[in-house]
């Protein structure tokens, strides 16, 4: 018999709603403690141990001490790859709150998918970038175009470093949201590090939704010609 791998390993670690709420949060990127993942999950500290314990023999999750706080991660970004094409496919749960409407709509209109950006900002960035012949779609990925490097080594993205990571380096990643793709890999987290980095967007607290700040507006105005809806 030829070996294969264990789809049911991952799919029974899936299997449960406490810990799918816990790597949905975890998909925008961030370090959270394992108290904020059991507040997340609506569950006690000690009810939620089992869980991330569950996770991690799975290999979804990885954790790390810092003081008295024990902090989880996705293991990686085939990890999160992984969690937004299962995002495209699964049903939709309609809020049954206020709260929980503007939190879709957060999520919507600009986000973190692991380490970079997604939702309505990170899909206009990227058509910008095509439309700009900054890069050149190439079926599930991008081409950096002579002008675009060009453009990415003014930004401060120094591409031959990106190139050398050992993951892809421009990923078409159709966005679950708005169904039409963004720039993921490497190129995407490097430049998602320059939004932070430059103060354009800021993360919003209690989840992986971002807001686009003044100066990200008059950059993507000025830049692109992009008119950002106010998030702030």
């Amino acid at each position: 018999m030829i070996a294969d791998v264990d789809i049911a390993a991952v799919g029974a670690a899936l299997a449960d709603q406490s810990r799918a709420a816990m790597l949905l949060a975890l998909l925008g990127g961030e370090a959270i403690t394992a108290g904020e993942l059991a507040r997340i999950a609506g569950r006690s500290p000690s009810g939620a141990s089992g869980h991330l314990r569950a996770l991690r023999d799975a290999g979804l999750v990885v954790a790390e001490d810092a003081g008295r706080n024990r902090f989880f991660r996705l293991a990686g970004s085939e990890i999160a790859d992984a969690l937004e094409m299962l995002a495209r496919v699964a049903p939709r749960r309609p809020p049954r709150t206020l709260r929980q409407s503007e939190a879709a709509r957060a999520i919507k209109r600009a986000r973190t998918c692991y380490d970079h950006l997604a939702g309505e900002l990170g899909v206009a960035v990227s058509e910008a970038l095509l439309e700009r012949r900054l890069l050149r779609r190439d079926d599930d990925s991008f081409r950096v175009t002579a002008a675009g490097r060009v453009w990415f080594g003014e930004l401060g993205i120094e591409l031959a470093a990106v190139e050398r990571q050992r993951r892809s380096f421009a990923r078409a990643c159709i966005d679950w949201t708005e169904r039409r793709p963004h720039l993921a890999g490497a190129l995407g987290a490097a430049l998602a590090e320059v939004f932070f980095a430059r103060g354009w967007v800021r993360r919003l607290p209690g989840g992986r939704a971002v807001a686009l700040t003044p100066g990200g507006r008059k950059w993507l105005a000025r830049e692109f010609g992009l008119v950002a809806s106010r998030s702030e």
